[in-house]
């Protein structure tokens, strides 16, 4: 069975097999958790990921999907990167952020990792509603069949924290 942690701080300094980024579709690095990422990672990331969109990737990751690279400077073996969906009021995108957990689960599988870190996916910048996000990617880690043994959810601020820890408990 997985255990579900929660931590707030900075996910770069977590030690686990996957760091997941809450990456733009571009992969090649942004604002938020996706250049925090970029940045602590150094240049072996972004290699990666120039490498992903010479290849399969040219047009981007679509939404909802995962791909892996090298985790270069951080205390990890890879960094899942998936794009989150931006929240919208009138269409309900709840199932393409499922999707983010659900897949980089997936791939954790692929790869081996025992240990993963998420973010709160959308919840930032893309303007996911912290208590429906919670719900969501909570809902979907324990619902998705896997070999992790821990997802680490590491959430920057007291508010993310709360609404994580908060769904959790119900």
């Amino acid at each position: 069975m997985t255990t579900l942690t929660f931590v707030q701080g900075d996910i770069t300094d977590q030690s686990v097999d996957a760091i997941v980024n809450a990456a733009n579709s571009s992969l090649l690095g942004g604002g938020g958790v996706d250049g925090a990422i970029h940045r602590r990672g150094g240049p072996a990331i972004l290699e990666d990921c120039r490498k992903l969109r010479a290849s399969h990737y040219g047009k981007g990751l679509p939404t909802g999907q995962a791909v892996a690279t090298t985790a270069g400077n951080l205390n990890a073996r890879w960094v899942i990167h998936t794009v989150g969906p931006v929240h919208s009021a009138t269409d309900d995108r709840s199932d393409q952020l499922a999707s983010c957990y659900r897949a980089s689960l997936e791939l954790a599988d692929e790869l081996g990792a025992r240990t993963v870190a998420f973010p709160a996916v959308s919840a930032g910048i893309y303007g996911w509603p912290l208590d429906d996000a919670a719900r969501i990617a909570i809902r979907t880690v324990r619902r998705t069949p896997t070999r992790v043994e821990e997802v680490r959810f590491v959430l920057f601020d007291e508010a993310a924290y709360a609404a994580f820890t908060g769904y959790a408990a119900l």
